[in-house]
């Protein structure tokens, strides 16, 4: 079963688009990251698909349930955490973890003492006195005490130190190889890159990519860098049909090999060539490919 299933799921704001005719599969015990810049749709993804935002039209299905007909069941089994958490400046951690525990009908109170412990927080201290790292530390906490089946969360790692991101990221692969799914919502792509193993990429209120990492590094191409031994020759010549350039420097090309690699062997052989690199791209540059391509088309 698949943890997340949108279908068609639009939201408009008047004449503003928010999110249009979003179709996503996020497979159970998935580390699954939703990637694009701020503004690009992935925080309105997550209210509607949550029942916090009512759909313009679609649907969204959690854990095989309705997101707005069966909302409350889906909250007894989803932890979350909103990119901009907000708790009242009376709170301190213990008293967040009472409240949270009432509403899920748990005591969350001795497994968020054990992930205070991990994360180095003091659950005594008011949210009012605590730092942007400790809050964002304290959310982590209420989205994980009650050990839920889906973990959706948004810009996660915002004012944590490298390490406590890092034992973040272990928890999360721990989790995830456990049977729990994490859709996990960031800007950050070498992060994202680092940690999930199923990605997809919105852009203006659309996804324009999804698929395993593999898949979409497949789809990219490889890159491709020339150095010809002379500036003047490589000025005359015209690139295949497979081979996109994105920059030429003098006598350095740079670009995609949208086709086999035998084919552009074959290309090059005779042709005056000092250096040649073939290398398959990372997530940056496959979301370069992705999004800038889309920008250029649109």
């Amino acid at each position: 079963m698949s943890a997340i299933v949108l279908s068609s799921l639009s939201r408009s704001y008047g004449a503003r688009r928010g999110i249009e005719d979003v179709d996503l599969e996020v497979p159970e015990g998935s580390l699954f990251g939703f990637l694009g810049p701020n503004g690009a749709g992935k925080t309105t993804t997550i209210r509607v698909m949550l029942g916090f935002l009512r759909p313009s039209r679609g649907s969204a299905r959690l854990l095989g349930l309705d997101a707005w007909r069966e909302t409350r069941r889906i909250k007894a089994e989803v932890g979350y955490l909103p990119g901009d958490l907000r708790l009242y400046p009376w709170l301190n951690g213990r008293d967040a973890l009472r409240i949270f525990g009432a509403v899920r009908g748990r005591d969350l109170g001795p497994r968020g003492a054990e992930l205070a412990e991990a994360l180095d927080l003091d659950l005594g201290v008011k949210t009012r006195s605590m730092s942007r790292g400790m809050r964002q530390k304290l959310g982590i906490i209420l989205a994980l005490a009650h050990d839920p089946r889906l973990l959706i969360l948004d810009e996660p790692t915002s004012g944590l130190d490298p390490l406590v991101q890092e034992q973040l990221r272990d928890r999360l692969r721990r989790l995830a190889s456990s049977g729990r799914t994490v859709f996990f919502s960031s800007h950050a792509l070498g992060e994202v890159e680092s940690l999930c193993d199923r990605v997809a990429m919105v852009r203006a209120g659309r996804i324009v990519a999804a698929g395993t990492l593999e898949e979409l590094r497949r789809r990219t191409g490889s890159e491709v860098t020339i150095r010809w031994r002379e500036p003047g020759l490589a000025s005359g010549l015209e690139p295949p049909p497979f081979l996109r350039i994105e920059r030429r420097d003098g006598a350095t090309w740079r670009g995609s090999l949208e086709g086999p690699v035998e084919s552009f062997i074959a290309w090059l052989s005779g042709r005056p060539v000092a250096d040649l690199t073939i290398t398959r791209p990372d997530l940056e540059a496959v979301f370069r490919r992705y999004y800038e391509g889309e920008r250029a088309g649109a």
